[in-house]
């Protein structure tokens, strides 16, 4: 059978680890050639010091039914991405989706103090590693995008808009990152009409990333032990759940009905009918406002 996204090229800019690796498999999985991006490679770590590198996420794209391309990139060095956009440029003559999921700034937050209590370059470096990489990457690989009408940018944050306008989100600097994001895809949306291009904020639920299961103390095998910690966490995904989301759009020929929205993982599985690995299809967001915020008991019943 032909693959829905044979002869599409994607760039996942963010694709070491987390939501960025796995979107980046499933668009493989899929018929794509995927530039997988990052500063974690086997040549050396970035500063979070993590073993996974792009060049194994690029091999797992390979693996899937892709062509896995890895390529290191510092998504807040302009020149960096613009070498970047030139070689894909110059390697395939196209670029039909752009996933921008650089963040990287999980260990620089700190939770529940106000502004004048957080570190605030710690801060303000946060907001370069969520924000300002977005908006470079966009500007240098837009026009490539743009060449050929169809195209996709999908904006990765944390939080639909609809929760982040009615929740804080536990720290200045988080809050104003995650909410400049869905913003983000909001304005791509408006300048990239014109050109028959769409633009999405897709957000997944509790990721179950490679730092989460380290954290619960739990493998992918073993995740439910988790709720020992905390019961809640049995609402969580997988990232292959994110990244069938972004397939779907990919492969979706009316998906400029979802240009300018924030819609989540659980959203679009009620649309297109994809499920997490687990035949399951968690609506976190959802589960989260309904029980987690409410301040029920945790139970996932009928939320996945």
């Amino acid at each position: 059978m032909t693959k829905p996204l044979t002869g599409t090229v994607a760039l996942v800019a963010g694709a070491t680890r987390g939501a960025g690796r796995q979107i980046a498999v499933q668009l493989g999985a899929a018929g794509a050639t995927v530039y997988a991006t990052g500063r974690s490679s086997r040549a050396g770590r970035s500063e979070l010091d993590r073993p996974e590198t792009i060049e194994e996420t690029a091999e797992l794209v390979t693996a899937a039914g892709g062509t896995g391309i890895p390529v290191r990139a510092d998504h807040l060095l302009p020149d960096e991405v613009r070498a970047l956009v030139a070689r894909i440029d110059a390697e395939q003559g196209q670029l039909d989706v752009l996933v921008n999921d650089v963040w990287g700034a999980d260990p620089l937050i700190t939770w529940e103090k106000p502004v004048w209590e957080q570190p605030l370059d710690a801060g303000l470096r946060t907001l370069r590693l969520a924000v300002d990489t977005h908006v470079i990457t966009s500007h240098f690989a837009m026009p490539l995008l743009i060449r050929r009408p169809g195209g996709l940018v999908v904006e990765i944050g944390d939080g639909t808009k609809a929760y982040n306008d009615e929740n804080y989100r536990l720290s200045v600097f988080y809050d104003l990152a995650k909410t400049s994001v869905n913003r983000l895809a909001f304005s791509w949306a408006h300048e990239l009409r014109p050109y028959g291009a769409t633009a999405v904020a897709l957000t997944p639920g509790w990721l179950r990333s490679e730092a989460m299961l380290e954290h619960f103390g739990v493998t992918e095998a073993n995740w439910r032990d988790g709720a020992a910690k905390d019961p809640h966490f049995l609402i969580s995904e997988t990232p292959a759940f994110v990244g069938r989301a972004v397939v779907a759009l990919a492969a979706d020929p009316d998906r400029a009905r979802w240009s300018g929205r924030s819609v989540s993982a659980g959203d679009l599985a009620k649309v297109y009918g994809f499920t997490d690995v687990d035949g399951s299809r968690p609506d976190a967001y959802r589960y989260i406002t309904e029980v987690v915020d409410a301040g029920k008991p945790a139970d996932v019943t009928g939320y996945r």
